[in-house]
C-alpha cells in the first residue's frame, strides 16, 4: 500500500454532494481514505466562475499511478465534469498530490502537483491531512501556506465522511 494525498474540489451544483458521491467512488475504487479535512471555501482562479469547495484527503492505495488517474478521471466524468475552459467552472475535480515519495513526471500526471507551493486552496486543507514534512517536499503544508495568498479561504463547518 502506498501513502498518497488528494485535493478534491467543486464549484457547480450541489458542491457538497459532489465531494461526498466522490469520496465514495473513491473508496469503491480502491482507495482506503485515512483522513479528511475540513471543508474549505476558496476563490476561484480566474474569479469569473462559482465559490469553490475544497477538501484535501490521506489515502492508501494499491493502485499503480496511471491506475489512480484513471479512477480519478472516471469520478470526474461520473459527477458530470466535461471538457471545457481550462481552469473553468467544475463540477469534480480530483487531483493527484502526492503518490509516495514518487517524483512521476509524465505526458499524463505529474506529481508532485506541479503549482502546489502557491495554492492555499490545496495547502490549507492540506495542511490537516498531512500534519508533518510533505513527500519529496520536505516542507510542512503549513509552512507553505504561510507565503501564499489566503484571501478569501474559509473553513466551513460542512463535514463529509470516508467513502464505502
Amino acid at each position: 500500500m502506498t501513502l498518497i494525498a488528494l485535493a478534491l474540489g467543486s464549484n457547480l451544483g450541489d458542491r457538497l454532494g459532489n465531494l461526498q458521491t466522490a469520496l465514495d467512488s473513491l473508496g469503491q475504487g480502491g482507495v482506503a481514505i485515512t483522513a479528511i479535512s475540513s471543508t474549505w471555501e476558496t476563490p476561484p482562479i480566474p474569479a469569473d466562475q462559482p465559490v469553490f469547495l475544497n477538501i484535501a484527503i490521506a489515502a492508501e492505495t494499491a493502485l499503480e499511478p496511471p491506475e489512480l488517474l484513471a479512477l480519478c478521471k472516471r469520478i470526474e466524468v461520473s459527477e458530470g465534469r466535461r471538457p471545457g475552459r481550462h481552469w473553468g467552472p467544475r463540477t469534480c475535480d480530483v487531483d493527484i498530490i502526492f503518490f509516495g515519495d514518487q517524483i512521476i513526471a509524465s505526458p499524463t500526471l505529474t506529481v508532485p502537483h506541479p503549482r502546489l507551493a502557491s495554492r492555499a486552496f490545496v495547502l490549507a486543507p492540506l495542511a490537516e491531512v498531512l500534519t508533518g514534512p510533505l513527500p519529496v517536499l520536505g516542507a510542512r503544508a503549513l509552512k507553505l501556506l504561510a507565503a501564499t495568498d489566503t484571501t478569501g479561504l474559509r473553513r466551513t463547518g460542512l463535514q463529509l465522511h470516508a467513502g464505502t
